[in-house]
């Protein structure tokens, strides 16, 4: 049976962000990948100060979730109020447990404009919770180690993160609507 859901948690096992309305579309090379149409429905729960969030797609999404690499990336498609070409999380591998995806977000980022700028985002809260949270040193190297890798893989245009692939996904999603 295809996942239904995707659930990050935070290295404590708090809730992050979770969907519990995708699509899996499929697996190639690269890893598993899934999808959800415009308007889905995504939520934060709320934890110590931090109020909870929640928010509706803008457009229809595709994530990869590699088989063997500590991150998931989403890829946007290009509307209204959108910004970012791709958002890469920097996680555990990712691993389907009871038909949802779950993954652990290590708080960086890897983030690509439409425009072609990439920059790393969140390496503060990275440090913050490696202290606060306790990350194994492992844990910190395979992170670290992940994070330049992608920002490397972004900037040369790496197979993995173009654009024509994340659209022939997205097309796959479409066509399942």
């Amino acid at each position: 049976m295809p996942a239904q859901g995707i659930r990050f948690t935070k290295w404590d096992g708090r809730g992050h962000w979770a969907c519990e309305d995708i699509v899996t579309l499929g697996s190639d090379e690269h890893g598993t990948w899934i999808g959800w149409y415009a308007g889905t429905h995504w939520e934060r729960p709320a934890h110590g100060s931090k109020a909870g969030m929640a928010f509706d797609a803008a457009g229809d999404q595709v994530m990869l979730l590699p088989h063997d690499r500590w991150f998931t990336a989403t890829f946007y498609e290009q509307v209204a109020h959108l910004v970012l070409r791709t958002y890469v999380d920097i996680t555990t591998v990712p691993r389907l447990v009871d038909g949802v995806w779950s993954v652990v977000d290590l708080d960086l980022d890897v983030c690509q404009w439409f425009g072609g700028g990439i920059y790393i985002d969140d390496e503060d809260e990275f440090e913050q919770h490696r202290l606060e949270l306790g990350y194994p040193a492992d844990v910190v190297a395979s992170a670290t180690a992940e994070c330049a890798r992608v920002f490397t893989e972004l900037d040369y245009g790496a197979p993995l993160f173009a654009e024509s692939l994340a659209e022939s996904w997205r097309a796959r999603l479409r066509a399942l609507r």
